[in-house]
Formats: C-alpha cells, structure tokens, sequence
C-alpha cells in the first residue's frame, strides 16, 4: 500500500507548507489534527460585526466543522425539506475570500419517519469534512459517507456500514494513505471500518474488544508513529486502543470506564492523552509503546477535576490545556498531569480549543470566544461576544478565524469591517 504520508511529523510539515506560506485547515483540529495552526496576525477581538470579514447565511442545521483549502471553505449540512418528509444532506463549497457560496451537492436525502433519533446539541451533519488527494470527503454516521471532486462532483458513496447509533453520529473521519478511517460506536457490536478512497469499499473491519454496556462514543480517530511504527489511535467505551492502519489489528488497549466518549486525543512529549466520557469524566496520560493489554502497565496518570466530556484537549509546549462541557479552563503540566490553574471562561463549552498566533482560542455554545496566553499563570487577552450559537470547533487559515454558528458561517480577520 502506497504510503503518501510517511509519518506524523511529516505529515504535520507537509500540510503547513501547501500553498504557499498560508496553512490550510483540511480536517477537524487542523493539519496535524492536534489543533494548531502557523497563522499570524490574527484578530484577537472581535463581536457580530467588528472585524468581520464576511458573514454568509449557511442552508439547513449541521455543527460540523469546516475545512478550509486553497481558497475553498468545506462544510457539511442537514436540509429539511418543505414538508418535512425528508432531510437533504449535503456538502457545500464557499470562497474562503468572498464567502460566496461556490456549489452545492446532495449526497444522501433521509426519511424523516424513519430517520433514527438525536441529542438535542446534536445534528444530522456533525462530522467535520476532510480534504486530501485533491479530494473531499464527507462523513454523516450511519447515513452514509461519500468522496467528491473538489468541484463537487460525486466520484462514490456508502451507505452500507450499518450500525445502531446512539444521539446520531458524531466521531469524524480519519484519512490515513489510501484509507478513510472512522469509528462506528452504536448501541451494540461497536467497530471501526476503513474505507478505499478510490472506490468507497471496505478494506478491513475490526470488532472492538470492549466489556462496555453502553457501547456508544463519538471519538475521531488519530494517526500517530512511536518507534518507527504507525498506529491508528482510536477511544471507545471502556477502552482506548492502538490498530495498524494497514490492516486494522488491535496493537494494544487500555481499559477504563467511561461511555460516550467524544475528544479526539492529543499526542505529544511521548504520551497520549485523553478522555474518557461519561459519567465521571477524567483525563487519562498514556503511553503508547506497548503491546496487549497495557491497563496496569502504561497509563502515567489520571486527573478528573475540570475534565472534558466534549471538547478536546490542547498540548502547547509543556501544558496540557482543557476545557470542561461546564466552561471550566484548565491548565496542566503535561508529564505529570499537576494542575497550574483554573478559572471559569463562561457558558457551556462544546467546540475543542486551538493554538494559534501565540495565543490560544476558546469557543462556548453561546457564541462567546475567550482568548488567552498560554502559560502557567492565566492571562486572558479578551472576551469576544458573536451573539449566535455554537458548537462548532475553529477552523484557522488565511490570517482568519473561520467560525460557524447555528445559522452563519464568519470569517474573522483583522481585514474586517471595524
């Protein structure tokens, strides 16, 4: 199997250099998919109209993320139709420049009577789209998964990995070579499948090794290398566990207990860290160089207090940064898991944080965006109120933040409006 990405690092480096000096945002969490990102001078203030570059009204109801290429911003959505009979679900195209919207294509259409049910902060397009080999592809759960040209023709799709979801789908795609990679953890039976990116077909299917009994979680997987070796990272009920990407064989696990799990881990100084759900959230520091069951063995610590049940953790030099569902921001020494501080930033939380410009971005569900500098004291810079609802992460390109609310997609920049 072709390998187009050799390693983790490499892949990080490649994807800050595409285009030029602008690095792109293909992914949920970015190029390297640990939520940073090389722009400069970007706003640090802004509100529903101040440094507001555009603001484009987005069809339909979808918390995905977006994806931001070239000059494209990709987002996914979930239109109803007029009578309520259906649900369109769609990919769409804007100018990054502009927010003009570029094309539109329907990929799937639901029937809303017997369409499966979904968390009330949930949506029928909360996947985030991935962009790679010029292509774009985009994920809705169980409903199906599909490639497209970035012109937005479609080249295939699947709506056969069939499984029982739990609150709708939610975990985003992993594009890993020639494979498109994602979790599929439903009511019972939970696995991970990977997809040929030529032609949508299964290329391997594997069975999660899980004692859980609420088998449902909505993690996105991560690719990382320790030893010379790639390992796909992927956290389930009651277990995190490492598989090869090539043909999907468990490597190791770690068991815990927790359900519904949603963050997407962080790599970094030799350990993985993640978390672990619900009820009783915690953060767990992993290291990922065994083999087998590694439970007793390799986890270097665990913390509870201010853990996250939806938004994922933040690595930045040697500080692990969190942000509780409850709008608690918290700030840890990494190797150790020793708490600096914590301080409220307000609301409930459910976008994942980002590093960006030397700074580092919050996001609550009310619209409100918290910058801070990252260090052992907290220092925040400024409070920023959209005044529109969100739970979708940041997407950064273009010296811009690109932020979508329950009804509009902003680009935030200091080339906005004053």
């Amino acid at each position: 199997m072709l390998r187009s990405w050799l390693s983790f690092s490499i892949l990080a480096i490649l994807s800050f250099l595409s285009d030029g000096l602008r690095a792109d945002w293909p992914e949920f969490r970015g190029p390297a998919a640990q939520g940073h990102s090389t722009e400069s001078n970007l706003p640090t203030e802004w509100t529903s109209t101040k440094n507001v570059t555009w603001k484009q009204p987005i069809p339909g109801k979808g918390w995905s993320s977006p994806a931001v290429v070239a000059n494209s911003v990709y987002l996914t959505t979930a239109v109803a139709a007029a009578d309520g009979s259906s649900l369109s679900l769609q990919a769409l195209c804007l100018d990054s420049e502009t927010g003009a919207l570029k094309w539109t294509t329907e990929l799937f259409v639901v029937d809303t009577s017997k369409r499966l049910q979904i968390h009330g902060k949930n949506s029928h397009a909360s996947p985030s789209p991935v962009v790679g080999q010029n292509r774009l592809f985009v994920h809705f759960g169980s409903q199906g998964t599909a490639c497209l040209d970035l012109n937005g023709r479609v080249l295939w799709k699947n709506s056969e990995i069939r499984y029982e979801p739990v609150h709708g789908g939610g975990g985003s795609p992993l594009l890993v070579d020639d494979l498109l990679i994602f979790s599929c953890d439903g009511a019972s039976d939970p696995f991970l499948v990977a997809l040929n990116t030529r032609d949508g077909s299964v290329q391997w299917r594997v069975k999660r090794t899980t004692d859980a009994q609420r088998t449902f979680s909505f993690a996105t997987p991560l690719l990382i290398e320790v030893n010379g070796q790639r390992q796909i990272i992927s956290p389930g009920s009651n277990m995190l566990g490492a598989y090869h990407p090539e043909t999907g064989r468990e490597l190791w696990k770690l068991r815990f207990d927790g359900y519904s799990v949603i963050p997407r881990p962080v790599f970094g100084l030799g350990l993985l860290f993640i978390g672990t759900g619900y009820d009783r959230p915690s953060v767990l520091a992993v290291r990922p160089d065994g083999a087998g069951d590694v439970t007793a063995t390799h986890l270097a610590w665990t913390v509870q207090r201010g853990a996250p049940n939806t938004p994922s953790l933040l690595l930045v030099g040697e500080e692990l940064y969190m942000l509780s569902d409850s709008g608690m921001a918290s700030c840890l020494e990494a190797r150790t898991g020793k708490t600096h501080w914590q301080e409220r930033i307000g609301g409930n939380c459910s976008a994942s944080p980002i590093f960006a410009d030397g700074k580092i971005y919050f996001q609550n569900e009310e619209g409100l965006g918290v910058v801070i500098r990252p260090g052992k004291v907290f220092d925040k810079v400024a409070s920023n109120p959209l005044n529109e609802r969100t739970l979708a992460s940041y997407a950064v390109s273009q010296g811009a933040l690109f932020i979508r609310g329950e009804q509009h997609l902003f680009r935030i920049g200091t080339d906005g409006s004053k």
